[in-house]
């Protein structure tokens, strides 16, 4: 019961903290140049959460930007497609088939 009740709080708490600010965003006047800003912040986080998972691949935490390095190549291809196709999912599917087949033939 308790967990249910820890998920209910912090669904409220989440949801409350997103419409606050979207309802505070109707309210007042945002200058401009902060809206120009405030559109990179999400490719800046998620750039920060995904490329060390490319570069640092192992537990021990070492730079690994070797060929073998099977994350770091699949996620090349996949900045190549999303390049080339502009489409988030077929750039995910296509990510997520380069890092398996490349494991596979590589062997990780």
């Amino acid at each position: 019961m308790n967990i249910w009740l820890v998920m209910l709080i912090g669904g409220l708490i989440t949801f409350g903290m997103r419409f606050s600010l979207i309802f505070l965003f109707g309210k007042f006047h945002i200058p401009e140049t902060m809206r120009k800003a405030l559109h990179y912040v999400p490719p800046a986080v998620l750039s920060a959460i995904v490329f060390p998972e490319l570069i640092y691949p192992s537990p021990s935490n070492q730079l690994d930007i070797s060929l073998g390095n099977t994350r770091l190549l699949a996620g090349v291809i996949a900045i190549l497609v999303a390049w080339y196709t502009k489409n988030t999912l077929i750039t995910i599917l296509a990510g997520m088939i380069a890092l398996f087949a490349l494991q596979v033939l590589i062997g990780t």
